[in-house]
């Protein structure tokens, strides 16, 4: 994936409902919760090779287990066909963040660095404004 100079406001403003509304109010938790992160889209194969469009926040060097470390995103949001991801890539004691915070996140899947969920509804954005605080502390060392 590489990041581009595309507009993330403009992307998000052209998503359908009801996912455009979701997609507003994480942005808009995530940018009050990294202050002073940058906010990018990347675009391009993601994991599975399917393509993708990330809101990129906060900007990390992510080591890889084989290979150099890469620059990537300390949180990402993106649209799905079927639900709203988040990729959490702060770690804190060997577990993922979102790991962490499963349990008070409202109705959502986590898996070892994402989680799902399917409407607005279900995610709790004063759990999700904390988790972003925690991995912006993190990733500021």
């Amino acid at each position: 994936m590489k990041r581009t100079r595309r507009s993330v406001d403009a992307h998000l403003r052209q998503l359908g409902e009801p996912d455009r509304t979701a997609m507003l109010a994480v942005d808009r938790t995530l940018v009050e919760a990294l202050p002073g992160a940058s906010r990018q889209l990347w675009v391009g194969k993601f994991w599975g090779g399917t393509d993708q469009e990330i809101v990129g926040y906060g900007d990390i060097v992510q080591p890889r287990p084989r290979g150099e470390p890469v620059e990537w995103f300390l949180i990402g949001l993106a649209r799905q066909r079927r639900h709203i991801s988040l990729y959490i890539n702060a770690v804190e004691d060997g577990r993922c963040l979102g790991q962490l915070y499963a349990g008070r996140l409202g109705k959502v899947k986590v898996g070892s660095a994402s989680i799902a969920f399917r409407r607005f509804e279900d995610l709790d954005l004063d759990v999700l404004h904390e988790l972003a605080t925690h991995a912006h502390r993190l990733a500021l060392g």
